[in-house]
């Protein structure tokens, strides 16, 4: 018996694997209405596979080995709402889901800090770090490692503070540095007003798939930048559908742009706010 469990081990876990990711599945699938299409299809495919087997069916053999590459592709993209329905279900369950919370504090924290800063008048810019590193802007910084709180972020961007000229990295969901330069766009602005603050979200958004969020010292105004476009003076409720929009939603800024905004050759839109860095 112990000779057994030490030659088999690995395939009892592999049975166990397979069972809970089937189990998983089968859960999340079971209340579409694709589910009993496909339990009925894949029983049909098990009994034909089986009948063909004990009777050395080779006709029917030769068909389902060639058919079944052909047929998962059909099944995907017959039942592609089926499938994605069911994915959701599986994406919230408590296992998958941990990530989704973390990012949705974060979020929440973020937005309060944006927010606290609009109604001080104090001009802040962030930089949220996605696929393309931002370790050429950091590099320019002090490098920091912390967890991210509105309290921080005002301590930073205090115009007396030390930090405060520069941009806010954010990786990970943590403050990794501060003070850091970014990019300037070389485009030209046919608002002239557009402070340097908003310029350099857009250049930093350019040349990266980066989120700034740029908050005015002059008025208060918030704008978020994404692929070099700029929406500028959102309300809070804007803001905060816009930021979850981009982090849980997908979307991006070229898809999301109200019409006023589509129609301006900089994409930046015509504001009274002379966001020019203070000193």
């Amino acid at each position: 018996m112990w000779k057994f469990i030490i030659d088999h081990w690995r395939d009892g876990i592999e049975i166990l694997l397979l069972a809970t990711c089937i189990y998983q599945i089968y859960r999340a699938f079971r209340a579409t209405r694709g589910a009993q299409i496909l339990v009925g299809l894949g029983t049909i495919l098990i009994v034909l596979t089986l009948v063909s087997a004990i009777f050395r069916f080779e006709v029917i053999q030769w068909i389902i080995t060639r058919a079944a590459a052909g047929l998962a592709i059909a099944l995907i993209v017959i039942f592609q709402p089926e499938l994605r329905t069911g994915l959701a279900r599986l994406g919230s369950n408590r296992l998958f889901s941990l990530y989704g919370r973390r990012r949705l504090d974060f979020l929440e924290r973020f937005a309060d800090a944006v927010l606290n800063l609009s109604k001080k008048r104090v001009g802040a810019l962030f930089a949220i770090q996605r696929d393309v590193s931002l370790k050429e802007q950091l590099d320019t910084g002090v490098v920091l490692d912390a967890r991210f709180s509105p309290e921080l972020a005002l301590a930073v961007f205090h115009p007396k503070a030390p930090l405060h000229d520069g941009g806010m990295i954010i990786a990970d969901d943590r403050v990794a540095g501060a003070a850091c330069v970014f990019p300037v766009t070389e485009r030209e602005m046919q608002d002239r007003s557009t402070g340097l603050r908003h310029r350099a979200a857009i250049g930093l958004t350019e040349r990266t798939d980066a989120v700034a969020v740029v908050v005015s010292e002059e008025t208060g105004g918030i704008s978020i930048c994404e692929n070099g476009v700029l929406q500028r003076n959102l309300t809070e409720q804007q803001f905060r559908e816009k930021i979850s929009d981009i982090f849980f939603s997908g979307k991006h800024s070229h898809e999301t742009k109200p019409p006023s905004q589509l129609d301006r050759k900089d994409s930046v839109a015509a504001a009274g706010d002379r966001d020019l860095v203070s000193h």
